[in-house]
């Protein structure tokens, strides 16, 4: 047994170590395990759950802020707490049901859940009771709508004839689910109100199973109408994509046709515009495809969740559903693969065509160079030429001034052998400026 001193002791020193440094992150991350609960889903339960489409013309702070308001209206009409500002969900009892509101990234959920039977299965549906002017204004786009009657078993045959009545005679999906201890029955059709439904049939399911079981269930419906939001715009990026690949070939098997440095720049000038529209193209996309794979691989998971089991000649929701998802899936994913092979392939056509350009220049200044130097060579050969002229021009010059000078000694002073004295002078004056002449070029040269 501790002594008295020796508790003391451990209570001081927990009230130390509970006030350790944390990081910022640390109380949000384990409150983040519990966020959006799962609802207590005890049989008989009434469930009808809207999804709507944000507005991608706001921002998320005022689309957020738009929604709230919207529910904080709501709250006053019935007198009951409004969502805290900010919040991305919201859970209030409101008169006779109760309303869900979950926000996510792309869509909000609105759960309308009512905790006992009707008097029939989707005869009277939670949403039925809410203000019709309220949901008028609801901000956004009706992506995915359902109901869902969870009823205990003793409660409802399972005749494959009587059941088709609560789905308006259409043919029926459905599966033994958890370990055969529920049973789901749906048409994955639009009924008259524009709503799914799904029977929810609970044989030995707890509150806590009946409720991991229902958000599955309305997780499949709002996941996999958002993973088919990426189909039609996976099938407009193929069909464009194909159109870019018949451009890039044509300009690609034109280049063992003309080797003009202009038609190099024209198919250039062609490669940057597809790969301007290759780019645009995958900024516009890419976000959606990557967040309908995403979704996908969600769908996939909520039905790992369940646990399908076939019921005899009855299409599982899994099997149905995968029907139509999985190939949609692929064509988004063909479509991510193609574009970013078509912009490698661009890529590496502009650089072929870069460097064949670059080439064809490096070709065209050695050319202009050789030229160049021939045109040096010829103006050296001249130079030298005109330099050999000047020497004799400016030996002519010296002679003729000599001449002058001996005419007037001869007149002067006494007859002289002028013609002999200027014939001695020519190699003598001709030499003297020809090394007087290379000298000066040795100086301009610098050596």
């Amino acid at each position: 047994m501790r002594s008295e001193n020796e508790t003391l002791a451990m209570l001081m020193n927990h009230q130390h170590y509970s006030q350790l440094a944390k990081h910022s992150y640390f109380q949000q991350s384990y409150t983040d395990l519990h966020a959006r609960p799962f609802p207590v889903a005890k049989a008989p339960l009434r469930v009808s759950q809207l999804c709507f489409l944000h507005d991608k013309a706001q921002p998320e702070a005022t689309s957020r802020a738009e929604e709230l308001a919207h529910l904080t209206a709501l709250s006053s009409r019935y007198s009951v707490n409004p969502p805290l500002a900010g919040a991305s969900c919201f859970y209030q009892c409101i008169g006779e049901y109760e309303i869900r509101w979950e926000r996510h990234t792309e869509f909000s959920s609105y759960s309308f859940l009512i905790h006992e039977r009707g008097p029939s299965p989707f005869q009277c549906p939670p949403v039925a009771l809410v203000p019709v002017d309220w949901l008028d204004k609801i901000p956004g786009k009706i992506i995915a709508a359902v109901h869902i009657d969870a009823l205990d078993a003793k409660d409802i045959s399972l005749e494959r004839d009587s059941l088709r009545q609560y789905f308006e005679g259409q043919r029926l999906i459905g599966a033994e689910i958890v370990s055969a201890q529920a049973t789901i029955l749906t048409a994955l059709r639009l009924h008259k109100d524009n709503f799914n439904r799904i029977l929810l049939v609970n044989s030995s399911l707890n509150e806590c199973q009946s409720g991991r079981v229902l958000r599955a269930l309305l997780e499949i419906e709002a996941y996999r109408n958002m993973t088919l939001l990426a189909f039609p715009l996976a099938q407009q990026v193929s069909s464009r994509v194909s159109a870019m690949e018949s451009a890039l070939a044509n300009i690609l098997n034109q280049q063992n046709h003309g080797q003009v440095a202009s038609d190099e720049k024209a198919r250039l000038a062609q490669l940057s515009k597809i790969a301007a529209d290759v780019a645009e193209l995958i900024a516009s996309s890419r976000y959606r495809f990557d967040a309908g794979c995403a979704y996908y691989q969600m769908v996939q998971s909520r039905f790992a969740e369940l646990q399908e089991q076939e019921i005899a000649e009855l299409q599982t929701l899994n099997a149905f559903i995968d029907r139509r998802l999985s190939p949609a899936y692929r064509t988004v994913l063909a479509a991510k693969r193609r574009l970013d092979d078509l912009s490698s392939r661009v890529d590496r056509a502009s650089d072929f065509i870069r460097t064949r350009i670059d080439m064809a220049i490096e070709a065209q200044n050695q050319a202009l160079l050789q030229s160049m130097d021939r045109r040096a060579q010829m103006q050296f050969n001249l130079q030298q030429t005109v330099e050999g002229v000047s020497v004799v021009v400016m030996t002519f010059y010296v002679l003729a001034l000599a001449d002058y000078v001996l005419t007037a000694l001869d007149d002067m002073v006494l007859p002289l052998h002028k013609s002999l004295i200027l014939a001695g002078m020519l190699p003598l004056v001709l030499l003297s400026i020809w090394l007087l002449s290379r000298g000066v070029k040795k100086q301009i040269n610098g050596g």
